[in-house]
C-alpha cells in the first residue's frame, strides 16, 4: 500500500498452511524439483504456469484437467514455490474443504450444468475478507489469529454462487499496511514477510502483497486484493499484473476487514486483463448491507468482457500526467515508449498536471483514515469471532505480546486512531469534504476541461529491498495511486514493461463507474504491448 509514502510528501503457526485437512496433506508431500540448487533457477516448466480462466474453462470442458486436478496442481505448486524453494511466504492458509468444493464443482460439469466462466476456477484471497467455512480471517495479525468468521463476505458468497473453488487467502501488510508510518509491506505478525517473484530479496508491495506476489508466480489462477490507497495497483504493478480498483461501491465491502468506508474497495488481480475483466463482473453487485453500492445498480455491467477491444485506443484523448515524464531514467524509458505505442494505436496524448492540485487537497487523507478505521474496526470485531473486541483490545494485545506482534515496528497508527472520536466530528467532516469531494471534482474536471477519455501514469515505482529495519523506502519517484483512491474512481494497471528484471506498470483513472471504458483502454494496450513478464526468481537484479 502506497498512502503512506503519498502521506508523506510462533505460537498461530498452527493456523496457517499446516491448517490442511488430512487428504489434501498428501497433495503436499515432498517435491522432487529440487529449487534450492540454483538460486536464479527458472520456472520448472509448471503446465499452469500463465495459464487463463478461458483456457482452464477450455480443458475443462475437452476432459484434459478436472477442477480437482487443477487444485491439486495448483497445491503441489505452494508447498514447491510457495513453502520451499524461493520461499514466497505469499499464502498464509489453505481452504481445508477446496478439493470437497472442486469435486463439487466437477459433479455438476459432468451432469451438464455450468455456472459460467469462474465454474471450478480456483481462487486465492486476501486474509481480510470473511469467508463462512473452516479458514481464519485475521488481516495478518495475531491479536485476532483466533477469528473464524461466521458468515461470507459479501463477494465471497457471489464467487461460491459463481462456482469458483476458494483455494485459501493470502498473507498481507498487518492490518492493510495501517498499523505504522514505517512499516515493512508484506508483512505481518500472523504470516511473516512475504517475497516477490522476480527478485525474491525485494518487496511485493502492500498491502495486497501476498495477492500480488501468488497470481505473478502462478500459485493459483486469479485473486482478489483489498485498497485504501495503492493496495491492489501497487502489488499488481510491482508483480507484473492486472489489477483493477472498482469505484467504491461497484464492490460490496460487507464482511471485510475496513480501513475506511469512503476509500475502501476489493478487486481482481489477475496476469490479463480478461481474467480480470471476468472477476469484476462474477463480484459486482447491489448489496443491502454496504449503502455504497445501492448507488451502483444501474451502472453494473454483467460482463465486462464484451469491452474487450483491440481498437480500444482509436480515437481515445488520454491525458498524460506530465510529472511522470521525470524519474528514475529507465523507467522514463519505459514510459515514453508506451507513450509513442498508445498514439501508433490512434491515441491523442495531452499533458495534464493532476498530482499537484490533488496533493493540496489530500492533507486531510490520514485524518480521515484514522476516524474511519477506528469507527469502521469496532463495528466489525464487535460481531466478530474474536476475543479481541475494539481497537482498544488489539493495541492492549500488541502490548502484551510485543516480542511476537512487533518486532520490527510499531503501532503509532493504531494508536492514533484511537484518539480520534466519532464520524459526525467536524474534524473529520471537514477533512473529508477536502479530500473525497475535493479529488473527485479535480479529475472531473481535468477530464472535462481537456475532453478525456481517461488519465494515464506511472502507476508507482519498481519493487524495493525488504528492509525489516528501517521499513519501506521510495521506489523510482513515481507514484499514481492517490487521486482515484481519495475520489474513490477506478484505476487499472497494466505491465508496461521492466526495469532491471523488475515490473512497472502503465495507470488508467477515469471517472465513478468508468470501468467498461478503462477495461477497453486497457485491454487495446495490452494486446499491443505484450509486456507482462514471467517471473524467473532471481536472487538478485540484473544490469
Amino acid at each position: 500500500m502506497q498512502r503512506r509514502n503519498f502521506l508523506k510528501t510462533t505460537s498461530l503457526a498452527g493456523l496457517t498452511l499446516t491448517a490442511v485437512a488430512a487428504g489434501t496433506q498428501s497433495l503436499l508431500a515432498e517435491s522432487t524439483t529440487d529449487y534450492a540448487a540454483s538460486p536464479d533457477h527458472k520456472d520448472a516448466g509448471f503446465a499452469l504456469s500463465e495459464i487463463t480462466i478461458t483456457e482452464l474453462q477450455h480443458k475443462m470442458q475437452t476432459n484434459v484437467y478436472t477442477s480437482r486436478s487443477i487444485v491439486e496442481m495448483y497445491l503441489k505448486r505452494i508447498h514447491e514455490i510457495d513453502k520451499n524453494g524461493p520461499k514466497l511466504n505469499a499464502v498464509i492458509e489453505l481452504n481445508p474443504d477446496a478439493l470437497k468444493i472442486a469435486d463439487a464443482m466437477d459433479k455438476e460439469r459432468k451432469s451438464g450444468k455450468v455456472r459460467g466462466p469462474m465454474h471450478g476456477i480456483p481462487i486465492l484471497i486476501k486474509d481480510n475478507i470473511n469467508t463462512g467455512d473452516k479458514m481464519h480471517t485475521t488481516a495478518g495479525a495475531l491479536a485476532i489469529g483466533d477469528n473464524i468468521a461466521s458468515h461470507d463476505a459479501f463477494i465471497a458468497k457471489k464467487l461460491r454462487e459463481a462456482g469458483a473453488v476458494i483455494l485459501g487467502k493470502t498473507n498481507l501488510s498487518e492490518w492493510a499496511n495501517f498499523r505504522s508510518t514505517r512499516s515493512t509491506s508484506g508483512w505481518s505478525s500472523r504470516g511473516g514477510q512475504t517475497r516477490m517473484p522476480y527478485v525474491t530479496v525485494r518487496n511485493p508491495s502492500g498491502s495486497s502483497a501476498g495477492t500480488g506476489s501468488s497470481i505473478s508466480a502462478s500459485l493459483c489462477t486469479i485473486g482478489i486484493g483489498t485498497e485504501t490507497n495503492g493496495s491492489i495497483v501497487s502489488p499488481s504493478s510491482v508483480n507484473g499484473l492486472v489489477g483493477i480498483k472498482p469505484t467504491v461501491g461497484l464492490w460490496s465491502r460487507t464482511g471485510i476487514i475496513p480501513i475506511s468506508v469512503t476509500q475502501d474497495t476489493a478487486g481482481p488481480m489477475a496476469r490479463t486483463v480478461k481474467d480480470a475483466a471476468i472477476l469484476l463482473g462474477v463480484c459486482a453487485g447491489v448489496d443491502q448491507d454496504d449503502n455504497f453500492t445501492l448507488n451502483s445498480n444501474a451502472k453494473i455491467e454483467k460482463d465486462y468482457t464484451l469491452f474487450l477491444d483491440a481498437d480500444g485506443l482509436k480515437g481515445k484523448r488520454l491525458g498524460l500526467e506530465k510529472t511522470h515524464l521525470r524519474g528514475n531514467e529507465t523507467a522514463e524509458i519505459i514510459f515514453h515508449q508506451a507513450i509513442d505505442l498508445l498514439k501508433s494505436k490512434g491515441a491523442e496524448i495531452i499533458e495534464i498536471d493532476l498530482l499537484t492540485p490533488v496533493r493540496e487537497v489530500s492533507r486531510g487523507e490520514n485524518t480521515v483514515l484514522q476516524y474511519e478505521f477506528k469507527d469502521g474496526l469496532n463495528k466489525y470485531l464487535a460481531k466478530a469471532n474474536s476475543k479481541v473486541k475494539s481497537l482498544q483490545d488489539v493495541i492492549d494485545f500488541n502490548k502484551a505480546n510485543e516480542a511476537k506482534a512487533m518486532p520490527f515496528f510499531k503501532q503509532e497508527t493504531l494508536e492514533q486512531s484511537q484518539k480520534r472520536e466519532g464520524l459526525d466530528t467536524k474534524e473529520y467532516l471537514d477533512a473529508l469534504k477536502g479530500t473525497s469531494e475535493g479529488t473527485k471534482n479535480i479529475i472531473d474536471n481535468v477530464l472535462k476541461t481537456n475532453k478525456l477519455d481517461a488519465i494515464i501514469g506511472v502507476t508507482n515505482g519498481m519493487a524495493v529491498c525488504i528492509d525489516l529495519v528501517n521499513g519501506d523506502s521510495g521506489g523510482g519517484g513515481f507514484s499514481f495511486s492517490g487521486p482515484a483512491a481519495m475520489a474513490g474512481y477506478p484505476h487499472i494497471t497494466v505491465p508496461m514493461g521492466t526495469v532491471h528484471g523488475l515490473p512497472i506498470g502503465l495507470s488508467f483513472v477515469s471517472t465513478a463507474y468508468d470501468e467498461a471504458n478503462l477495461i477497453k483502454l486497457a485491454y487495446a494496450y495490452e494486446q499491443a504491448s505484450k509486456k507482462r513478464a514471467v517471473p524467473m526468481f532471481k536472487s538478485e537484479v540484473t544490469a
